[in-house]
């Protein structure tokens, strides 16, 4: 086995040059010493046009800030609410892709990687460590980058499936125990529960599950108590998931592909998840280019994708990354589950959100705001769900579709919805019913 010799974060991070692009493990296994490290070496005016790039992180993003102009450029893959305000402001930016392909970014040649910096956790006796909640890119970022620097940390769970990674990967070592970012549950009201009670009506026994994390994932989860055999091959997943485990829910019996196995590639959840996937033989994480691959995702049948949605407007198309001009997200794995679920035997693509937002906007709109980016299609977009029901646009006509999706808006903005058909489509439109 390697034998591992342990350096300070300071001294590690001095193998990062100007000029050089440096990855960061993302989301829950953000490599905290190693940032902060980084960053002192920014202030002290010892690097500058250092290009940093990860999928979304938690806690705090200060290289993508006003202090560190000219010295860090933050170019993410996802814009997570750590970033958006300097993204909006133009001291940080975001590079528009699929989630599937943020690996390819770096296998093609099309991003370089000079430095990796990752969180594993302590050696077996095989001489494996294992990335924990986070594969994602990371891997393809450690395949490529000229160096390779990995924090120990006792907190990072012994995730199977590609997490897994020989020593001889990693260049440089720093030891550091620091808690993993964690994410409580959040709790649906009533309205997101009235949206899970719709999406769960779609979901058969069997089905193979994707959604992501928040209040309508776990509302639909909820609801799920009394289904058969069902199953996970998705890009993320957290503590929802748990309680169905353990009721013998999820078994991933019927999957086709990864048979009895929760298919992930990182997670954001509480401690209770993370010590869940620890060492856990039924949980496979695996590179994003395999889990977010539609053809991958396609080979179970009844593949059902849960996905939201800033704005849909009366065709149909999806803004779900921006709001006008302003970067809000990203384009993530929601085109890579769409269309994978709508390839499978029985799948289902369902787009679920509130009828309005929190400051009473509706969400279902003529048209989304100028400037907003269209992520999911008209022709990819099939299931749609609010609190006032379920409505599938597949096989139907745009004056269908405007007549369906104006049956689920807010009553309140049902009016000016059909006025709005109305002046788009002509006098014959009050004459066409569904």
């Amino acid at each position: 086995m390697k034998k591992i010799r342990f350096v300070s974060a300071e001294e590690a991070v001095k193998s990062v040059k100007s000029g050089d692009h440096v990855h960061l493990s993302s989301v829950a296994s953000a490599p905290r010493l190693l940032i902060d490290a980084l960053c002192e070496r920014g202030r002290a005016g010892e690097l500058h046009d250092v290009r940093i790039h990860h999928l979304h992180t938690e806690g705090p993003a200060p290289y993508s800030g006003p202090e560190f102009e000219g010295i860090f450029f933050h170019q993410g893959f996802f814009i997570g609410t750590n970033v958006r305000k300097n993204v909006q402001a133009g001291y940080s930016d975001y590079i528009p892709v699929f989630l599937s392909e943020t690996q390819k970014l770096y296998r093609s040649g099309a991003l370089p990687c000079d430095v990796a910096m990752i969180q594993v956790c302590p050696p077996d006796e095989h001489g494996f460590v294992s990335l924990g909640t986070s594969v994602d890119a990371t891997l393809a970022a450690i395949e490529c980058a000229k160096t390779v620097i990995a924090v120990v940390n006792r907190n990072v769970p012994r995730a199977w499936g590609q997490a897994m990674i020989p020593l001889d990967y990693i260049d440089i070592f720093v030891e550091g125990d620091t808690p993993l970012e964690a994410s409580k549950p959040a709790s649906p009201n009533e309205t997101e529960k009235a949206i899970g009670k719709y999406c769960a009506e779609l979901i058969d026994d069997g089905a193979c599950l994707q959604m992501g994390i928040g209040a309508i994932p776990n509302a639909v989860l909820a609801q799920l108590g009394n289904h058969k055999n069902l199953g996970i091959h998705t890009e993320m997943f957290a503590d929802g998931v748990l309680d169905l485990v353990k009721k013998g829910v999820i078994t991933g019996s019927e999957k086709v592909t990864d048979k009895g196995k929760i298919v992930s590639t990182f997670l954001l959840g509480s401690q209770e998840c993370y010590d869940f996937i620890d060492d856990n033989p039924m949980v496979t994480m695996m590179d994003v280019g395999y889990t977010n691959d539609p053809f991958i995702i396609s080979r179970n049948p009844k593949m059902t994708a849960i996905n939201s949605a800033v704005q849909i407007d009366i065709t149909g198309q999806v803004c779900a990354d921006s709001i006008g001009t302003k970067f809000y997200s990203g384009t993530g794995g929601q085109v890579d589950f769409m269309y994978g679920a709508s390839r499978a035997k029985d799948g289902k693509a369902i787009i679920a959100m509130p009828s309005r937002t929190t400051k009473g906007l509706g969400k279902i709109v003529p048209a989304v705001y100028e400037g907003s980016g269209i992520v999911s299609t008209r022709s990819h977009v099939h299931w749609v769900v609010t609190e006032f029901g379920a409505v599938n646009l597949y096989g139907k006509s745009m004056q269908e579709r405007a007549k369906l999706l104006t049956s689920i808006a807010h009553p309140d903005d049902r009016e000016s919805l059909d006025r709005a058909a109305y002046e788009r489509f002509g006098p014959h439109y009050h004459n066409f019913s569904i």
